[in-house]
């Protein structure tokens, strides 16, 4: 049986010119890289994020394609996008999934790992 699988890694940067420090909101670009990592070629379909700020508050983006891109994959490919996200506290974290399906038309999530939104004014 074959194995649907990808795997993400994300990169975040702060983005000083988009936030209003001290009070917020705070900005931050996110650099995902999608890995096809199973054995069949696969497309990603949509995406699913919670966005947590330190009071808790939490936005819910779900959406078809990423930054305007479904791409497919074979075994082994990669795909990488950069977006952003505002939160209204100097730190936060993100976490989701991707909605994808195989060739012949095999549902599967691909986790996204929690990652952590941080203004770099906290890190003295």
């Amino acid at each position: 049986m074959s194995r649907p699988e990808f795997t993400c890694d994300v990169r975040v940067q702060y983005l000083p010119e988009q936030s209003q420090p001290p009070d917020g909101p705070f900005a931050f670009a996110y650099t995902v890289t999608v890995h096809n990592s199973g054995d069949v070629t696969a497309q990603l379909i949509g995406r699913h994020w919670l966005i947590t700020d330190a009071g808790g508050q939490q936005q819910e983006v779900r959406g078809l394609a990423v930054v305007g891109h479904q791409p497919l994959l074979k075994p082994g490919e990669r795909f990488e996008y950069t977006s952003w996200t505002r939160i209204d506290t100097p730190h936060g974290s993100m976490r989701g999934s991707y909605f994808c399906m195989t060739e012949d038309a095999r549902p599967f999530e691909a986790p996204i790992p929690e990652f952590q939104l941080v203004f770099p004014g906290l890190l003295h």
